[in-house]
């Protein structure tokens, strides 16, 4: 357990940056140009720092299995002080990475963080635990801090974990950002089979349009969202079966909304977003792609304009859309 907390287990200070910037004479790289964290598959690691964990007489129990998190809290930081010391995952801390730590995240694993006070977006590998103080629902490292604007003391942020799924299909890619997708080594294969592209043009998923098969929508007894439904992405097992419809995708740019294990799940949400947002209903289709039904609405000719109407679903119910390009 010693070895565990290394790096963690000591509250980081009452304030985001408290422990320090770089050190007197460093050369410090243009931390706004740093590439955000290369996404790829990696086996979440049995045992070590997913273990349970007492911290300050609170125990913490990981997750274990590629699940999907979204939570919104307090950000804070850690530079100078812990640069060069020993991470939960037995890796060294380097402040100028794209890395955090993360109370209950599997280690290893990749999240989105945003900040809704400038609309910065950055992707981190966890690889660290913590951080302990109250409110505060990750510990950015310094150069993360410097790409979303936080440096400066604790700040709101929104954090979702990526999974496999998201990290395949190239649906973890951020608006207009830069970031590289590996294709999973045969060793760290994924649950299911498949592979993403090295790269992802401004940060759009591309879909083949064939793939998406779009299905008939059923009659709609309940406006309650599914249960668990957050954000962009929400999960249910035993999906049930559901007649697929012979029409294809339309080509264009698409807002995925959500994605779930049961068609049932895909046309609750569906709904609701109908009766929240009326501009937005004629535009709503749910696909079934790889097992999953997912929400998207579309298609839009540009990516501009997919880009508006994602701004515009954030803005109205604090909903983050992921921008998919059907070829």
């Amino acid at each position: 357990m010693g070895a565990l907390l290394a790096g963690c287990s000591t509250p980081r200070g009452p304030a985001a940056g408290a422990d320090g910037g770089p050190p007197p004479g460093t050369e410090v790289p243009d931390l706004r140009q740093l590439p955000d964290a290369e996404l790829k598959v990696e086996p979440i690691r049995s045992g070590g720092p997913n273990k349970p964990y007492e911290v300050l007489g609170q125990t913490y129990t990981p997750m274990t299995k590629d699940e999907p998190l979204v939570q919104r809290g307090l950000a804070s930081w850690y530079g100078r002080k812990f640069h060069g010391r020993r991470t939960a995952s037995g890796e060294t801390y380097n402040m100028y990475a794209m890395t955090a730590a993360h109370k209950t995240m599997p280690i290893p694993s990749y999240a989105r963080v945003r900040n809704p006070a400038n609309g910065r977006e950055v992707i981190v590998r966890v690889n660290d635990r913590g951080p302990f103080s109250s409110g505060r629902v990750i510990d950015l490292s310094y150069a993360a801090a410097v790409k979303l604007g936080v440096q400066n003391g604790v700040s709101p942020v929104e954090v979702e974990r990526i999974t496999y799924e998201d990290i395949r299909t190239g649906a973890a890619t951020l608006r207009g950002a830069n970031v590289a997708v590996r294709a999973p080594a045969p060793a760290a294969a994924a649950p299911e089979a498949g592979s993403t592209p090295d790269a992802l043009p401004d940060a759009v998923a591309a879909v083949p349009a064939e793939t998406g098969v779009v299905l008939p929508a059923p009659a709609m007894t309940s406006s309650k969202p599914p249960p668990g439904a957050v954000a962009d992405k929400a999960m249910a097992s035993d999906p049930s079966p559901v007649v697929k419809a012979a029409t294809p995708a339309a080509t264009g740019f698409w807002l995925q909304l959500g994605a779930f294990g049961q068609g049932a799940g895909a046309y609750s949400f569906q709904q609701r977003l109908s009766q929240d947002l009326d501009w937005l209903s004629p535009l709503l289709t749910v696909f079934a792609e790889n097992g999953l039904f997912r929400l998207q609405a579309g298609p839009y000719a540009s990516r501009e304009q997919a880009r508006e109407a994602a701004e515009k679903v954030r803005s109205a119910l604090a909903l983050v859309p992921m921008i998919v390009e059907r070829r």
